[in-house]
C-alpha cells in the first residue's frame, strides 16, 4: 500500500482496519498486494533494480502463514530491508553542486547538463559559442583592418620618415630660433638618404624643448614597423608633413594650429581606430567568455541542490495499533515539486 503524503487519515490504515473483519485468510492475500505495490514503486523511482524486488516480494510471501500478527512483523522486517535500499539509491542519485560548478567552469552549460537543467545548459553553450565566434571574427577584422592601415601608410603615396625629416632640418630656425642646422646636418639623414632615427629624436626633443615657438613636437618617432610608429603618424599634427599629399617641397609652409592637416592625415588616423573598435569588440567577447564560465559555475552549484530537493522518496513502515493488536504496513511518502 502507497499514498500521496499529505495531512489526513491514512488510507492505508482504512484498509487494514476493514480488511481485519473479514478474516485472517484475506490478510494474507491484503500483505501480498502491499508489498508487491511496494516493489512496483520502487522499482519505478529506480531505488533499487527490478531483480532485487522481485526477489524480496517472492521472499515475503514465501514466508507469510495467514496469521496477521505473525505476518506483520515479516512484513517489517523485510520492508526495513526495503526502505534501506531506498535511502542508498536516493542518496546515490544526488547531484554534487561541487562537481556541478567545476563542470561549468571548465565547460558552461555542461554542469547544468549534469544536473538535468538542459534548457538552461544550452543557453550558456549558446552565449559561449556566440562569443567565441564574435571575438574570433571581430579580432581577424582588426587585424585585416590594420594590415590595411599598415600596407596604406607603408605605400608609395603614403607617410614618408624622410619627407618628415628633410621638412623638419629645413624649418628647424622657425622650429626654434635658438637652435643651429649645422648641428644636425649629414647625421639626421644620412648621404645615402637614410634616416638616422636617434639623431631625428634629438632633433624632435630639441624642437619640441619648453617655451620654444616649435613645442608642438611633442613626441619621438619610434622606429619604423613598431605598433607606436604606426600610431604616432596618424595621431599628432607634428607627422602631418611625412604623408604624400602635403608634398616633397621641404619649403611649404605649415603653421601647427593654423594649417590644415592633408586629408590622408584624417582618411589614415580613421583606418587605424577602425582597427581598434574591431579589436575592442573582441576584447568585450573575451570579457563575456570569462563572465559566462563564472556565472555558468555559479548558477550550476545552484542547480544541483535544487535538483536534490526537486525530488524526494522516502519509504518507511508505519505502526497501527488496533485495540490490542499491533499491525505493521508499509507506507512510500512521494513529494516533487515544480
Amino acid at each position: 500500500m502507497y499514498h500521496m503524503a499529505k495531512n489526513g487519515v491514512s488510507m492505508a490504515e482504512s484498509f487494514l482496519i476493514s480488511t481485519s473483519k473479514r478474516g485472517r485468510p484475506k490478510m494474507k492475500t491484503a500483505l501480498s498486494i502491499l508489498l508487491i505495490i511496494s516493489s512496483f514503486v520502487n522499482a519505478q523511482s529506480k531505488s533499487m533494480s527490478e531483480l532485487q524486488t522481485d526477489k524480496l516480494s517472492m521472499k515475503s510471501k514465501n514466508k507469510l502463514t495467514g496469521i496477521l500478527n505473525i505476518d506483520s512483523k515479516i512484513s517489517f522486517e523485510e520492508t526495513k530491508s526495503l526502505n534501506q535500499n531506498f535511502s542508498d539509491q536516493e542518496a546515490g542519485s544526488k547531484k554534487t553542486p561541487i562537481l556541478a560548478a567545476g563542470m561549468s567552469l571548465l565547460l558552461p552549460g555542461a554542469g547544468e547538463f549534469y544536473s538535468e537543467r538542459y534548457v538552461k545548459s544550452g543557453v550558456f553553450l549558446a552565449v559561449e559559442a556566440t562569443a567565441i565566434i564574435l571575438g574570433l571574427v571581430y579580432d581577424k577584422k582588426g587585424d585585416q583592418q590594420t594590415d590595411d592601415a599598415h600596407n596604406y601608410a607603408n605605400g608609395a603615396n603614403g607617410w614618408s620618415v624622410y619627407r618628415y625629416a628633410n621638412w623638419t632640418l629645413t624649418n628647424i630656425k622657425k622650429l626654434n630660433p635658438s637652435l643651429n642646422p649645422d648641428d644636425y646636418a649629414g647625421k639626421v639623414i644620412r648621404s645615402d638618404g637614410s634616416v638616422d632615427y636617434d639623431w631625428l629624436n634629438k632633433l624632435e626633443r630639441a624642437v619640441g624643448a619648453a617655451g620654444t615657438t616649435g613645442s608642438y613636437y611633442s613626441h619621438q618617432l619610434p622606429p619604423h614597423g613598431t605598433q607606436q610608429y604606426y600610431e604616432l603618424i596618424g595621431k599628432y599634427d607634428q607627422f602631418n608633413v611625412g604623408w604624400k599629399q602635403f608634398g616633397d617641397n621641404p619649403n611649404k609652409e605649415y603653421i601647427y594650429g593654423s594649417t590644415q592637416n592633408v586629408p590622408q592625415f584624417k582618411e589614415y588616423s580613421d583606418m587605424f581606430y577602425k582597427a581598434d573598435d574591431y579589436y575592442n569588440v573582441a576584447a568585450k567577447a573575451v570579457l563575456v567568455i570569462i563572465a559566462n564560465h563564472v556565472i555558468s559555475a555559479f548558477d550550476a552549484a545552484l542547480s544541483a541542490k535544487s535538483f536534490n530537493k526537486d525530488i524526494e522518496v522516502h519509504a518507511s513502515l508505519e505502526k497501527f495499533n488496533n485495540g490490542l493488536t499491533l499491525y505493521y504496513y508499509p507506507q512510500l511518502n512521494l513529494q516533487y515539486s515544480f
